[in-house]
């Protein structure tokens, strides 16, 4: 049998087929050929040479002009009747019966059968032996004997006998040398004209002039892989009957495929694009911003993204990433794409996963900042005339270190009669910002700034926040003043711990935080102080970014200082609120169910703050009248003194500062409870995203230190047996203790494993000699 190359394909012919020359025509490269496309049926054949003239099919230029497809199978017929062909390649025609051609070949030992091995796969192997009643023990092309059933088998070889397993590969490797999808193109011209059916054999004869095995087995995977000329009509085992498809439908398939090739063509270039910047230096990667160019590059990446965050927005998103990693030879799960987004530096090897599931908003859009800025150029002051001049005091401002802008700060005096006078000084971001202005509509839409270890997401734009509503040092700045009168019922307490005892006004402040303390104790407070890390990270996008970590004792004096101060304003807010009928967002937390004495036996702190903080009841809000904060130990309790972050505290301050200028407040109750829903449910969010950031950070600072070093941590509660709950530098963790141990004691401990992208932390006491 010879074969000769065409079009990068093969023309078999056998030792009965006619020579190539009695065909009466010239072959050449195809691809060194032109095309005609013949206009009823939308297809393109090659135009062959034939002496010095062009034939081509469609007619057209001369009246020598025939189709390749005529001119071969006028010359087959020719061929044929001399030859008179054997009824084994006599076509089905609509009119003979289908079962006819459907008889199933018995399996032998020996035969060469091709077979599915898996959803994904199919095998080509030889008939080994019998296993069981019906399967069969087949050896495949890699080397591997296995049982299948006679249902995976889908095309048995004709023409074989004792197949030596040791050829299968190269036949097949023959076999896929000589495909050209082309030749079905040919017979399915012919085919179509005689509304015939064929199987793989009789397609052989057709294309290759036999049907010997090599040849039968090429036309199978022609028609079993082909998704455009022919159908299949009826299948019984390995046994399949295909028929031609009617031209229309083989127009459309056709350019469903054209585009199918393309969206591969242009999967395989963004691949390469992957493989190139993975293989580049960390400095050398491509910026994110260069993903954006081509849109159809922007949506591949935006799709690996959505996919990494588990939030593709359609099926064909989802469909596109899932493509796009099995190029790459990876799973499809987030974290494939998640890693493989990292490795070509589109993502930070830290990147926040959480701020971007929770869909946080970050950056203010370009209208956003017009608007607020041209809101700074306006040096009007509605309020200028209601304003009192307090610049007389000495004004303190504590805040903790994440805060950029200063929404409060303290004053104090004495008073002749000894008793003490406090003033809270609060923001007044509602100098510029007005309800249901285009800036305040997006502060509610965000509800609350967001402070996460690698930076801060305002609720209003920097420079407004900055500029024009915080508090500034040595600045005459607008203000809301709370001004409340203590009564001298309880002694105080020094002020050591701030190491500022010249500063009477903060001995003042001192000593009111401690009274007041007291006094909220006596009225059922009850004390939920613990230990709370806090993390800055600086350059987070770096491969090894600078990571401080320190941690806050709330039972601080400067930070009981502050507390009360604001817990002070916010009693004096709702009682003020409340005496005057406006509606507020009164914050409240009953707290009637828990017996603080029942806690007596465990250390004060963080170990008794962690069991009662266990069983409290969620904080209610009620839009009308004051009620209790059993926590606090307070009749009532509004969030005043925070207007620049909490979108709460901003409508506390539309609503006070109306009633102060004699105006109707701008909201009725049930308006405020409706913004209020909208805000809570944006500020669940923030805290959960806070919460997975700083759990993040601080597994990860405990990943780069030395595997010897050794943490105190705190028991909080014994979990079962001897696993304990742990607080280690602010962050709860567990880990199994000694026998001996008891809640409240300190413990040594070594960090084993950590892995902040897995919320994984393993901690090992060190048990002590």
């Amino acid at each position: 049998m010879a074969v000769r190359a065409v079009n990068g394909g093969s023309l078999f012919r056998s030792a009965a087929s006619p020579p190539l020359l009695t065909f009466g025509c010239r072959f050449r490269q195809f691809s060194s050929l032109p095309f005609r496309r013949n206009s009823e049926l939308g297809l393109r054949f090659p135009i062959f040479c034939c002496g010095n003239q062009f034939l081509g099919y469609g007619g057209g230029l001369s009246r020598s002009v025939h189709s390749i497809v005529d001119c071969v199978m006028e010359e087959l017929t020719a061929w044929r009747s001399r030859r008179r062909i054997r009824a084994t390649v006599k076509l089905t025609t609509s009119g003979e019966l289908l079962e006819d051609k459907l008889v199933n070949q018995e399996i032998e030992k020996g035969l060469l059968l091709e077979f599915k091995k898996d959803s994904d796969r199919v095998l080509l192997g030889v008939a080994q032996r019998p296993d069981g009643k019906k399967n069969w023990m087949v050896y495949d092309q890699n080397g591997v004997t296995s049982s299948i059933k006679p249902q995976q088998i889908t095309y048995i070889v004709p023409g074989v006998e004792n197949f030596d397993h040791a050829e299968i590969s190269k036949f097949l490797q023959k076999a896929q040398e000589n495909l050209d999808p082309t030749l079905l193109e040919i017979a399915w011209v012919e085919l179509l004209e005689k509304n015939a059916s064929v199987t793989a054999e009789e397609l052989a004869e057709m294309i290759f002039g036999s049907s010997e095995p090599l040849e039968s087995y090429c036309a199978h995977l022609l028609l079993s892989k082909d998704e455009v000329y022919f159908t299949v009509l009826a299948t019984k085992g390995s046994r399949t009957i295909y028929g031609p498809r009617p031209t229309g439908q083989v127009e459309e398939l056709l350019h469903k495929k054209l585009a199918k090739d393309a969206s591969e063509k242009e999967l395989q270039d963004f691949v390469q694009l992957l493989v190139s910047a993975k293989a580049k230096a960390a400095l050398a990667k491509p910026s994110k911003s260069s993903w954006m160019v081509d849109e159809k590059i922007q949506y591949k990446i935006e799709s690996l993204e959505a996919y990494a965050i588990d939030a593709c927005k359609s099926d064909e998103q989802r469909k596109t990433a899932g493509m796009i990693l099995k190029a790459m030879g990876l799973t499809k799960t987030a974290s494939s794409a998640l890693n493989l987004l990292i490795n070509i530096g589109y993502f930070p090897v830290h990147v926040n996963l959480d701020l971007l599931k929770l869909n946080i908003l970050t950056d203010h859009s370009d209208e956003i900042i017009a608007a607020a800025e041209s809101l700074l150029s306006d040096s009007s002051d509605s309020d200028e005339m209601n304003r009192e001049d307090l610049t007389h005091l000495k004004v303190y401002a504590i805040d903790v270190d994440e805060a950029d802008e200063l929404d409060d700060a303290l004053s104090a005096t004495k008073l002749q009669d000894g008793r003490m006078k406090i003033w809270i000084h609060v923001a007044d971001p509602t100098r510029y910002v007005e309800p249901g202005s285009m800036v305040d509509r997006e502060a509610l839409r965000r509800g609350t700034s967001v402070f996460l270890p690698t930076g801060t997401y305002p609720m209003f734009p920097e420079k407004l926040a900055m500029e024009g509503m915080s508090l500034k040092q040595g600045e005459l700045c607008n203000a809301v003043s709370v001004s409340v009168i203590l009564h001298s019922d309880g002694s105080a307490t020094e002020l050591l711990h701030l190491n500022l005892e010249e500063e009477a006004e903060l001995k003042i402040l001192s000593e009111a935080a401690a009274l007041r303390l007291k006094w909220r104790r006596q009225q059922g407070a009850i004390d939920t102080s613990t230990l709370e890390a806090r993390i800055k990270v600086v350059n987070p996008e770096d491969l090894e970014p600078s990571i401080n970590l320190y941690v806050e004792n709330q039972a601080d004096p400067a930070m009981r200082l502050v507390s009360e101060m604001m817990i002070l304003c916010g009693e004096v807010v709702a009682t003020f609120g409340s005496c005057n009928n406006i509606p507020l967002p009164y914050r409240g937390q009953p707290q009637s169910n828990i017996d603080v004495s029942a806690y007596s036996h465990l250390p004060e702190g963080p170990v008794r703050s962690s069991a009662i903080v266990r069983i409290m009841r969620a904080a209610e809000i009620d839009f009308r009248k004051p009620i209790r904060h059993g926590v606090l130990g307070l009749p009532g309790y509004v969030q005043f003194t925070s207007p620049i972050r909490r979108y709460l505290d901003l409508l506390a301050h539309y609503q006070v500062k109306a009633f102060l200028r004699g105006e109707s407040p701008p909201f009725s109750a049930g308006q405020l409870e409706g913004m209020a829903s909208i805000v809570n449910m944006q500020v669940r969010v923030v805290r959960k995203l806070s919460a997975s950031s700083l759990r993040y950070w601080i597994i990860e600072f405990l990943r780069r230190q030395p595997r010897e070093k050794k943490f105190r941590a705190l028991i909080l509660r014994f979990i079962k047996d001897r696993i304990a709950a742990l607080l280690l530098v602010g962050l709860q963790a567990s880990a199994w203790v000694s026998i001996g141990s008891q809640v409240g004691d300190e413990v040594e401990v070594q960090v084993e494993e950590a892995h902040p992208r897995d919320d994984v932390l393993y901690l090992k006491e060190v048990l002590r000699n």
